[in-house]
């Protein structure tokens, strides 16, 4: 199959738990609004929000498939079958005396996640204690993640892309308990956990259907379990840096009422892409270049990281292109109800745009990591990814602090540190897989680059005069905000699919299947 063909495979599933995830942060923002009892809650979901994408989204999964796929390959399926059974029981282990510590130790993190709040008597104490509630949610997705995996080496990504679909269904049954919105922060929360241990359920089940059998026993360790751990401990630090510059934003963040908030709904629009597109290229091209790698076929891995980056550019350009045309109209659309209004509309457009310029880089982050991790080096990814950090850190916090003296808020600065801290990021990977000859891109990569930025601008244009036509669109729609926006979503993605066709950023070739040999 086409990488195309492979990432659409993981999309769809994708788009269906995100689809979900709009609904559930609609009915969350309306539930608890913006302001102080939100950000307790959002900074005890910022935690397992953090590892599923550390995890379940490519990170662990990039480290463990080549170690479990060359195992496979070399020694045999009852050997690999081993490998991940070893690496599972190490892996919970060390989980759960994470998770263990962490909560002992929650008044002093939060602290540093949540210290703006730290002389408020009542909600610095329920974010600890909501944020302690969440925290097994680590264990399991660090379970789901080696589960996915394995699952993923054989072929089968549908179910490993669809679990995190149970966390939505988790937290919008949850929304509806509670009186007030101290009630319902907390069956979120608890919500949440439940979530994790349904996902592992799940992707348990997928795996026995393979006919492999994993049972839990106490960690032992082996040289196996020491070859993926030096695969994926430097691998996961190296796809944390973007997670870790958001745990930075959203620290400084405390310091501004509501500005936790609004950097979270941001986010939920502008990770849409990078799960979509930026994850799901990542996973479908690492299998083929780790084969290109194994067998020195420069060539092969040439034409896959090619395809990679131009598909993921063909993909995420019109993305970010929407995301600064229009940010007010879709956080308008599709947030503003309930206790979260227009104004806080305002300021999550603000956040969204800055982060817009940044998308593609996230994006390529993920495109351009698996050239490094399929030749078993996770050491330079992770090394990049702790520049980045410090990057965002500094310029993030100066920002901040800068503009707040200035009588302005001083959040907008945090999305623009985070944006430069990834295009920092995604540079030094491709300058050095270039140095170190492992990827140039080709000639018709380049034009198709091209292409891509034509039809983006051209798509950029048109939402930013549709956006402008909102009031009128409403007459055509109920009169009604949420479905102006997603009539001028679909016209704008309709539009780019003719403008991408017509300028030549996608290839109608890509969504047949490849010819058998």
């Amino acid at each position: 199959m086409s990488v195309l063909r492979n990432t659409l495979t993981q999309s769809v599933w994708t788009l269906g738990s995100r689809a979900l995830g709009f609904l559930r942060d609609a009915v969350i923002l309306a539930k608890l609004g913006a302001g102080p009892v939100a950000d307790a809650f959002f900074t005890a979901l910022m935690f397992p929000n953090l590892f599923r994408r550390v995890f379940a989204e490519g990170a662990f999964a990039q480290a463990f498939v080549p170690a479990y796929a060359r195992t496979l390959e070399a020694e045999g399926e009852e050997a690999a079958r081993k490998l991940a059974e070893e690496t599972l029981r190490g892996l919970l282990a060390v989980t759960i005396a994470l998770v263990i510590l962490a909560q002992i130790a929650m008044p002093w993190i939060m602290l540093a996640l949540h210290g703006g709040y730290r002389n408020d008597p009542v909600h610095f104490p329920l974010a600890i204690t909501l944020t302690q509630i969440t925290m097994p949610y680590l264990s399991f997705m660090a379970l789901a993640a080696l589960l996915s995996g394995i699952l993923n080496s054989a072929g089968r990504f549908a179910m490993s892309a669809g679990a995190p679909t149970l966390l939505n269904l988790s937290l919008l049954a949850a929304a509806f308990f509670g009186g007030d919105n101290y009630e319902v922060a907390r069956s979120l929360s608890i919500a949440v956990t439940v979530a994790g241990a349904l996902q592992v359920a799940l992707l348990w089940y997928g795996v026995s259907r393979q006919k492999i059998r994993l049972r839990l026993g106490l960690p032992k360790i082996t040289p196996g379990v020491k070859r993926v751990a030096a695969l994926a401990i430097p691998g996961t630090i190296a796809a944390s840096g973007m997670q870790i510059n958001i745990l930075v934003s959203q620290s400084l963040a405390s310091f501004e009422e509501g500005a936790k908030t609004w950097l979270y709904s941001a986010d939920r629009l502008y990770q849409l892409p990078l799960g979509l597109v930026g994850v799901a290229v990542g996973l479908a091209i690492l299998p083929r270049l780790a084969r290109a790698a194994r067998s020195d076929d420069d060539a092969s891995s040439q034409a896959v990281m090619d395809n990679g980056v131009g598909l993921a550019m063909a993909l995420t350009m019109p993305a970010a292109a929407a995301l600064m045309a229009a940010p007010f109209l879709f956080v308008d659309g599709f947030f503003t109800r309930g206790d979260f209004t227009s104004a806080d509309a305002m300021q999550t457009a603000r956040a969204l745009f800055h982060f817009g310029w940044g998308v593609p880089a996230f994006v390529l982050i993920k495109v351009l990591a698996p050239g490094f991790f399929a030749r078993e080096d996770t050491k330079t990814p992770m090394n990049f990814s702790l520049i980045s950090v410090a990057v965002n850190t500094v310029l993030g916090a100066s920002l901040f602090f800068w503009l707040k003296s200035k009588g302005v808020a001083g959040f907008p600065g945090l999305a623009i540190a985070t944006s430069t801290a990834a295009w920092v990021n995604a540079g030094l990977l491709f300058l050095t897989l270039r140095r170190r000859d492992w990827y140039t891109p080709g000639a018709r990569l380049v034009t198709r680059l091209a292409s891509v930025l034509v039809a983006s601008a051209a798509l950029a244009a048109l939402l930013w005069y549709l956006s402008g036509m909102r009031e009128t669109v409403k007459l055509y729609t109920l009169d009604s905000k949420f479905l102006a926006a997603l009539a001028i979503a679909a016209a704008g993605a309709a539009a780019y699919g003719v403008f991408a066709i017509l300028f030549g950023a996608i290839r109608l070739s890509e969504l047949k299947p490849a010819k058998k040999s």
